[in-house]
């Protein structure tokens, strides 16, 4: 398959500007997609847009990734229901520094004939004076154009309504793609659906400006069966950075991906071929309790992010935390505890004070609020519901009380909280 006829396989074309399968197919494409820094670390919400850039790499095409610096202090207003804060230039820059490494992880900056790029577009927003760009790129759009972008409309239909500031952030994206078409000859811009209207928008500018053709690629936004926001666990956003999302909650996300959902992804987040695929989904029918879908999502895509030695390590702190044997002898908890703590940096952790343990212990329901971080009242429901498990011991006394006697070796828990997640605490 050439490049637009495998986004098309893969269910990532929901638009797509005349003639843009034909370019792709026929000469080599500069492409952009744009980040903005709202924080220190991506996350799987942009996934989609890391690895389209990916792919489109692999097939010989030159990837740009924009770290917004300049956009990124006024804030897209698109699928936004009200206005973002505001952030200062020093946490755009703090935010910059940490999604660069993460970009790196994905693109191939040494690719010979088509290596990526990454751009931070304050250098040229950040150098224009207001009468210049009101001059140089606001005279080229008409109030009533603007006024038609879904972002604005929707958001002027808001009891909040729109500011000044967010209206212009689609002139800023056009000037982006300008830019980038004078400087590095780049001709299409891809985003989520929800990119349409600022994508539009440039191509109009370059069109108007330099008399050029330019593309436009929007992939859909990503949803789960369920209705649920994707990117979105219990404990929050899923991070591309570590220290944010553990590597091992991370792969998880993935392995517990809906059936419903498993074969979308796989197209959308890896690089596994068409009869790899193809293959998976004939499984997920026929024997779906084996979740072998889940299983090569999770590792392609943990792969992908983190690298394969992570992936393994992740897989390995997963399988140690799910399935190891906590009915074993007092003779071998010394062993249990070892390998549970060995893991303890790669998987959902906490330590606590020994102290809390003595004496009358700990109450069940306070502990599963602190390690789980729901509220006293939920954590009491779960438990008496018999939600909570503690070392394999189901504990559905809400007055229930635990010691350091009732830890693995005097030194860990392992405490499960329903049938998907599993928590160590760590007596210090």
């Amino acid at each position: 398959m050439n490049l637009f006829d495998e986004l098309k396989w893969r269910g990532l074309v929901f638009d797509a500007t005349d003639g843009l399968a034909d370019v792709l197919e026929k000469e080599r494409v500069t492409a952009y997609i744009g980040f903005d820094p709202t924080a220190s670390s991506l996350h799987i919400g942009n996934l989609l847009g890391l690895v389209t850039l990916a792919r489109l790499q692999r097939y010989g095409h030159s990837p740009i990734a924009i770290a917004g610096g300049g956009t990124g202090m006024i804030g897209d207003p698109s699928g936004k229901s009200q206005e973002r804060s505001l952030l200062t230039l020093e946490q755009i820059n703090a935010n910059l520094e940490g999604i660069k490494p993460q970009l790196a992880q994905l693109l191939d900056f040494d690719r010979p004939g088509n290596p990526a790029r990454v751009v931070n577009n304050a250098d040229w927003l950040a150098a224009f004076d207001l009468l210049g760009f009101l001059r140089d790129t606001g005279k080229y759009f008409t109030v009533n154009y603007m006024l038609q972008k879904e972002s604005v409309n929707r958001r002027l239909e808001s009891e909040d309504g729109i500011s000044y500031t967010e209206f212009s952030y689609l002139l800023l994206q056009a000037r982006d793609f300008l830019e980038l078409f004078d400087r590095y000859g780049c001709t299409l811009q891809m985003g989520g659906s929800d990119q349409w209207g600022n994508i539009t928008a440039g191509i109009e500018l370059i069109r108007k400006v330099r008399a050029k053709k330019a593309h436009g690629l929007v992939t859909p936004l990503v949803t789960t069966a369920s209705g649920a926001k994707f990117g979105k666990s219990e404990a929050g956003a899923i991070w591309l950075d570590p220290s944010r999302t553990r590597k091992s909650e991370f792969r998880n996300f993935w392995l517990n991906t809906d059936d419903r959902d498993v074969i979308a992804y796989l197209k959308y987040f890896t690089f596994l071929t068409r009869a790899e695929i193809d293959d998976l989904e004939q499984q997920v029918k026929s024997e779906p309790g084996k979740r072998d879908a889940q299983r090569a999502l999770a590792a392609s895509v943990t792969a992908l992010v983190h690298g394969a030695e992570d992936a393994t390590r992740a897989e390995s702190a997963n399988a140690a935390l799910f399935h190891t044997n906590l009915s074993a002898g007092v003779a071998e908890s010394a062993g249990i505890a070892d390998s549970l703590l060995a893991i303890a940096d790669d998987v959902p952790s906490i330590a606590i004070a020994a102290s809390e343990f003595d004496g009358e212990g700990l109450n069940v329901v306070d502990l599963v609020a602190r390690v789980t971080t729901v509220s006293k009242s939920e954590a009491r429901r779960l438990v008496q519901q018999g939600g909570v498990s503690v070392n394999d011991r189901k504990i559905a006394d809400a007055n229930a009380r635990l010691t350091r006697a009732d830890a693995l070796d005097g030194r860990v828990f392992l405490l499960r909280k329903g049938s998907r997640q599993r928590f160590l605490i760590r007596l210090a």
